[in-house]
């Protein structure tokens, strides 16, 4: 069906650049750092990032409960990364995948060249060309994220890596020229199952992840 194709090419062209800020939160006159996407203004802009605090890998989330090698690849991450936190990361990697998403359905160019690398840039320059000369728009809506969990963590050398599974209720819905609707349905939601894999030096003091790979989950 059409609206399938649609949703396998946007996880097709999702590789791209997501930055990440660390978040700061006072308690008591201290100061806790927490590693993560934080979330844009309303311009989609991220503010800078303030200094990392030097201090033992404090997690709201405590690295419990997960299969043994992916417990095993977060505890290798935090504690490589002074600064990771994986509540705010997993907070941060499902506005990110809103985010994302959302600027792609619109043909928000400008926001995605902010937010990707180079080729995946042109990737999605080129999807969004290729729809545009068709005379197609999409009108598609992010209904819920109804799960965001740890897929598989893993650190190689000093590159962290962690695969995020979201699975949501996306409506797709293709309108031509004339904003007729010649695919989809805003009240018929597909579910979508996705893996998206962030990365990291965690050597950096940018603590910009990347997301270098998508796939169905």
């Amino acid at each position: 069906m059409v609206e399938i194709a649609i949703l396998a090419m946007v996880a097709a062209f999702l590789g791209l650049r997501l930055y990440s800020v660390l978040g700061r939160r006072a308690e008591q006159e201290e100061e806790i750092v927490h590693n993560g996407f934080d979330r844009a203004d309303d311009q989609g802009r991220v503010p800078p990032s303030p200094t990392a605090v030097e201090e033992a890998p404090r997690l709201e989330r405590p690295i419990t409960g997960f299969p043994p090698a992916i417990e095993q690849g977060l505890r290798e991450i935090a504690g490589s990364d002074r600064r990771f936190d994986l509540l705010a990361f997993l907070d941060g990697a499902k506005g990110a995948y809103e985010m994302v998403l959302e600027a792609f359905w619109r043909g928000d160019k400008e926001e995605l060249k902010e937010l990707c690398d180079d080729d995946v840039y042109a990737s999605f320059a080129t999807a969004i060309d290729a729809r545009e000369e068709a005379g197609h728009t999409l009108d598609n809506k992010l209904i819920r994220i109804e799960d965001t969990t740890v897929h598989s963590a893993m650190l190689d050398g000093q590159i962290a890596r962690i695969a995020v599974r979201f699975v949501s209720d996306i409506a797709a819905v293709t309108r031509d020229k004339d904003e007729n609707v010649i695919a989809g349905s805003l009240d018929d939601a597909v579910e979508s199952r996705d893996i998206w894999t962030f990365s990291r030096d965690v050597r950096s003091n940018d603590p910009a992840w990347l997301l270098d790979e998508t796939d169905e989950g």
